[in-house]
């Protein structure tokens, strides 16, 4: 179906109000729906087609594992969801899908329920998608994280956080977005168009979820390497869309969560990140679980290991800022 921005954020704030069971590692009160949708460029975003995608949002999945899959991304926009007792810390929520959709319910909804129960003001961001027209397709994504995080601490008295208690949530391909943003902050990638671009970009915290951290043939996530790059990307392009290579003492502290029968996204790339975090000497805590495949989100029940990861996010965000 397609549908407007207005139409998207009744959807998305209906399944975030939605009732889910209570269970002991996640909290059984509701997120508050999402307060408003905040669009990231005042304008067209950088590298419009003269064509604008058109957005659909469906429904998606097997039953146990329903979704939503947002597509044809042609205005960026941030979701908030507003905690009732505001702790302060913020949350930019990542979703995935091989960049070829975003998984709005069970990576965005579903997250910002958990962490809105926590304190956290949390942003679920709909990014640009490469492959539907943006002429600058390979930075999209990236400038579109990079503008909120600047958004969000231009904005932090309005949403009552603390600017400098900005951390990021990636999962799958929207890992790949936080890791970029984790060391590519400081790179321009835009031409800046309004204050909020005086903010820094850099986050106090990352999270990757099964992330896709390289862009090299062979040892990542091939589909989503080709809705990025494009066919056929030259080795400078591949190197500069691998933050696995740019990892250094300027990045944040990292969370990483993997399954290891995952077969979609090489768990040796959340191996890799943390062997490069090491190297560096930043801060940083791995839980590689046994089972849980890809795209597990907040859908693993109860008696799995992998379900307890939101909490041990928390807990360790709460270390550094979050």
């Amino acid at each position: 179906m397609t549908i407007d921005r207005r139409a998207l954020l009744g959807t998305l704030a209906a399944t975030a109000a939605a009732p889910r069971p209570a269970s002991s590692g996640k909290p059984a009160q509701p997120a508050a729906p999402a307060a408003e949708a905040v669009a990231l460029w005042p304008g067209a975003a950088p590298g419009s087609p003269a064509a604008l995608p058109q957005p659909t949002l469906q429904k998606a999945g097997a039953p146990g594992r329903n979704d939503y899959h947002l597509r044809g991304v042609a205005a960026p926009t941030m979701f908030v969801y507003r905690p009732v007792s505001p702790s302060g810390a913020a949350l930019i929520v990542m979703p995935g899908g091989g960049y070829a959709y975003l998984s709005m319910e069970n990576e965005g909804s579903n997250v910002a329920r958990f962490y809105t129960a926590q304190g956290y003001t949390v942003f679920v961001l709909s990014y640009r998608l490469p492959g539907e027209g943006w002429t600058n397709r390979a930075d999209a994504p990236i400038q579109d994280a990079l503008r909120a995080i600047r958004i969000v601490r231009a904005r932090a008295g309005a949403f009552k956080i603390d600017p400098a208690r900005v951390g990021i949530l990636g999962f799958s391909a929207g890992g790949h977005v936080a890791a970029s943003l984790a060391t590519d902050h400081a790179t321009p990638l835009y031409d800046p168009v309004d204050a909020a671009d005086r903010q820094p970009a850099k986050p106090a915290f990352v999270g990757l979820l099964y992330a896709v951290t390289t862009m090299r043939p062979f040892e990542t996530h091939s589909v989503s390497r080709a809705n990025l790059l494009g066919p056929d990307p030259d080795a400078a392009l591949v190197a500069r869309r691998s933050p696995l290579l740019h990892v250094g003492k300027d990045t944040p502290p990292c969370f990483v969560v993997a399954a290891l029968d995952d077969g979609t996204v090489p768990p040796q790339c959340s191996v890799d990140w943390l062997s490069a975090c090491r190297a560096a000497a930043v801060p940083a805590e791995a839980h590689l679980f046994e089972r849980g495949g890809h795209g597990f989100g907040m859908r693993l029940p109860d008696s799995a290991p992998g379900s307890l990861w939101p909490d041990l996010f928390r807990r360790w965000a709460s270390r550094h800022g979050g």
